[in-house]
């Protein structure tokens, strides 16, 4: 699995990959800000107290609960966001490492669109029930991360599988390997809340689980 990571990381490098990570990047800014004006805008003009000193008081404390947000949820929105793009990064992989394998299944936009409205409705809808837990510190973060590793593994490994195999053989696939898919999704998460390499993050997931998917495939 690291070996897997490493390669994925390495795809940073990689000429053809180059232009997918800057439009990636420039997604995931995007994601970010929409996600700042939305939550923020939300918070922050919804009046609670009519006494202003109050009031100014909950205003600063949507502005963390806005950072909070965006921290739990970027996750979730960014990895839907370029869902249509990973299906090209997952091209570049495969021509720099698997230029034997024929021409993958074409992935329709409508098909990328349902999958992923479905994937993004899971996802934050998990994530907004996770925030019980913040009422629980010490808690959270394991089930944040348990909860996010599962779900985006999931999302990854089927966005990969689903070139390549038909439904019944990517579940079958996905079974056997659940426990390093898990690990490797808790792996994913955590990159996805870390600053600045979230950005790149989307990319390396996708790399990484061609990596994972093609050596279990061809050991099948």
């Amino acid at each position: 699995m690291f070996g897997a990571f490493a390669k994925g990381i390495g795809q940073l490098g990689d000429k053809l990959t180059r232009r997918l990570l800057w439009i990636s990047i420039g997604l995931a800014v995007g994601v970010f800000l929409v996600l700042w004006f939305v939550i923020g805008f939300l918070l922050t003009t919804t009046t609670i107290f009519e006494i202003s000193w109050l009031e100014n008081l909950t205003d600063l404390g949507a502005g963390i609960a806005t950072l909070v947000l965006i921290w739990l949820l970027f996750p979730a929105v960014v990895s839907a966001g370029i869902g249509f793009l990973l299906d090209r990064v997952a091209d570049c992989v495969e021509a720099r490492y698997y230029s034997h394998l024929p021409p993958a299944r074409n992935v329709g936009m409508g098909e990328v669109l349902v999958t992923t409205a479905k994937f993004l409705a899971v996802l934050i809808a998990l994530n907004l029930l996770t925030m019980v837990f913040l009422l629980f510190p010490p808690v959270f973060p394991f089930v944040f991360y348990a909860v996010n590793g599962y779900l985006l593994s999931r999302e990854y490994f089927e966005l990969v599988a689903s070139r390549r195999l038909d439904p019944a053989d990517a579940l079958r696939l996905r079974k056997a390997h659940g426990g390093t898919l898990f690990v490797a999704g808790i792996v994913i998460a955590f990159l996805l809340t870390v600053p600045v390499v979230n950005l790149l993050a989307p990319i390396i997931a996708t790399a990484t689980m061609v990596h994972l998917f093609e050596g279990w495939r061809f050991r099948a």
